[in-house]
């Protein structure tokens, strides 16, 4: 088993200890958190051990769990890798792409293994979905919140978007050739509500929307390509493909056949895949234990983490703000 500490004991901190303190693979040592007073009230109630700085607990570990504000991840970042740490961080990696370069450069020096927290590719609905995703042409993504003040600190491009940025740029395998958006501040001192244009070089268009002032809740992606329809609802965590055939050249009574100006008829059948219940923050943390122990590449690389907060800041500086 990896013996494994986390930084951070707020919201978040808190469930990731929970899950690593019920896992097989891993050994939960203790945390770290600034906030001494949450740190000894996280112990008693909860009995993980409180660490008094975050040197002597990266020194008990082999991996580190970072769990803080985003300001916070190049410093511990750096300092875990230093210190030849295996290192799973939340999102977004860094706050600048100069940092999480430098995070991934620090990597590759140490032979450290890295895990960007970018929970959406384990959801069941998206998982279930991959294997029906090839070569869409066109995406559709709608990530809507109720509003929270957690997070307003920061555009709600890095505090909900990039979770359909990192979802995308793993599906389409092409390089961003433009980017187009706006966003608008209603109740925060940046963007609370924004949408984007990604094009990609192989003519791949991205259209992601995302507020955290909406009345309901929605994290709904929806892929466009040949023949095929798939919509992932990451909220409801249901996967619905909707494929098409040439028509056969008698279809059965209650076949849906649909016939083009050319007279080509094509059939529209239902390939729904099977959506299998899981923690997806619990599968994201074993699934880098396997990686450790087995010498894999991690599903959400450092690289790809950087990559996605890339994106992120080039919408962000795209936008034409109102």
């Amino acid at each position: 088993m990896l013996k494994v500490g986390v930084l951070g004991a707020g919201h978040l901190g808190k469930i990731h200890l929970r899950l690593l303190n019920q896992s097989d693979k891993y050994e939960l040592v203790g945390f770290y958190d600034v906030n001494e007073r949450t740190g000894k009230e996280v112990e008693s109630e909860f009995g993980y051990r409180f660490f008094p700085d975050l040197s002597s607990l990266i020194e008990a570990v082999d991996v580190v769990d970072v769990v803080t504000p985003t300001l916070s991840h190049f410093e511990v970042g750096k300092q875990v890798i230093q210190a030849g740490k295996h290192l799973f961080i939340e999102k977004p990696i860094a706050n600048t792409v100069e940092e999480a370069e430098v995070l991934v450069g620090l990597a590759r020096e140490y032979k450290v293994k890295g895990q960007v927290g970018h929970v959406e590719r384990f959801n069941p609905a998206f998982t279930a979905a991959i294997s029906k995703l090839e070569n869409p042409m066109f995406i559709e993504a709608h990530r809507l919140a109720e509003f929270n003040p957690r997070g307003t600190d920061v555009p709600v491009v890095l505090d909900l978007m990039i979770h359909d940025i990192d979802a995308i740029l793993s599906v389409v395998k092409s390089p961003v050739k433009g980017i187009q958006a706006s966003g608008v501040a209603v109740i925060s001192d940046t963007p609370d509500i924004a949408n984007a244009r990604i094009e990609f070089e192989n003519g791949c268009v991205a259209n992601l929307t995302a507020s955290r002032i909406s009345l309901k809740n929605m994290r709904k992606s929806r892929f466009f390509q040949r023949d095929a329809y798939i919509s992932v609802d990451f909220l409801e965590k249901k996967c619905e493909v909707v494929k098409m055939k040439n028509a056969p050249e008698q279809p059965g009574d209650f076949d849906m056949v649909l016939q083009n100006a050319e007279g080509v008829r094509k059939q529209i059948y239902f390939d729904n895949p099977e959506v299998v219940e899981n923690n997806a923050i619990l599968d994201e943390l074993e699934t880098f234990a396997d990686a450790i122990t087995r010498d894999l590449t991690p599903i959400v690389t450092l690289e790809q983490g950087a990559n996605a907060l890339k994106v992120a800041n080039q919408i962000i500086n795209s936008f034409q703000v109102k």
